[in-house]
């Protein structure tokens, strides 16, 4: 048998539902009026406390005073409504190389194309700052030992049209033995390079606290050279140096960011061709 009494009479009745108002985000420098104390201000901040999330207000003659974010507690342009914490986006996270970050990249079959550099060294550098973007597109970098074994390297490759080869070469400048070197490479190699002697060298010396890299002489062991003359005890310590001074491309001299550019687009863009990079 049904009771007609039975349950909440009111439900349902117009005094007992609540209002609903619309929420605007309190974005810092938004002026609001505090209902029912008549006050004025302009968002300069939140805090949290025991009781609760507040907003805090600054009127015209720069008095803050701290408001409890209530449902409905607010006029915004006259119209009431609920203030809620203001979250500001994001920018997009960067990585070294100042790419927009791939998330959970996912480990990928290497790609047929390749990057060679010259030396252990190079490839470090170029692993630390490019080395998410390389991961994306699946892109192994690989280092030669030396640019005098190119010729022997590139006839056991075997590069053709998918199977490209960028090369990172030190101190390529006209008439260098480098320059000669990578002369004649083939239409499916691409080899770019900076001045320096050295990988080094391509390293803005203000991250290492000098302001300029020392002039070593001709003939002289570089590296050993430059340890010699900055008081580092030997190339095993001036690596280390020089590793960690690298933080991202921005720790870089422009001529080697623009070498390994032109190579990533070169292994990992088909359509481009050599004309592209003239």
């Amino acid at each position: 048998m049904n009771d007609p009494y039975a349950g909440d009479i009111f439900s349902g009745h117009a005094r007992t539902r609540r209002p609903s108002y619309p929420t605007v985000p309190a974005k810092p420098g938004l002026v609001v009026e505090v209902l029912g104390d008549d006050y004025v201000g302009a968002v300069v901040g939140f805090e949290r406390t025991y009781d609760g999330d507040f907003v805090r207000l600054e009127d015209h003659r720069g008095i803050t005073r701290l408001f409890k974010l209530m449902t409905g507690g607010f006029l915004v342009d006259g119209q009431r409504v609920s203030l809620s914490r203001y979250v500001p986006k994001q920018a997009p996270a960067r990585s070294n190389s100042g790419s927009i970050k791939v998330s959970h990249v996912e480990a990928k079959v290497a790609a047929p194309s390749r990057i060679w550099v010259e030396g252990i060294h190079d490839a470090a550098i170029v692993e630390k700052v490019w080395g998410h973007d390389l991961r994306v597109e699946g892109v192994v970098v690989e280092y030669l030992e030396g640019l005098d074994n190119l010729p022997d390297q590139l006839a056991d490759f075997q590069p053709g049209p998918g199977r490209r080869v960028g090369v990172l070469a030190d101190h390529l400048v006209e008439g260098s033995k480098e320059s000669r070197l990578v002369a004649n490479v083939g239409p499916h190699v691409l080899v770019t390079g900076h001045p320096f002697i050295d990988i080094w060298a391509a390293v803005k010396p203000q991250k290492l606290g000098i302001r300029a890299w020392p002039e070593v002489p001709y003939g002289e062991d570089w590296k050993t050279g430059i340890c010699e003359r900055l008081g580092w005890s030997d190339p095993r310590e001036g690596w280390h140096r020089v590793y960690n001074a690298v933080e991202s491309f921005r720790d870089l001299d422009p001529a080697l960011i623009g070498a390994v550019e032109k190579l990533v687009d070169w292994v990992t863009v088909p359509d481009l061709t050599k004309a592209d990079f003239r």
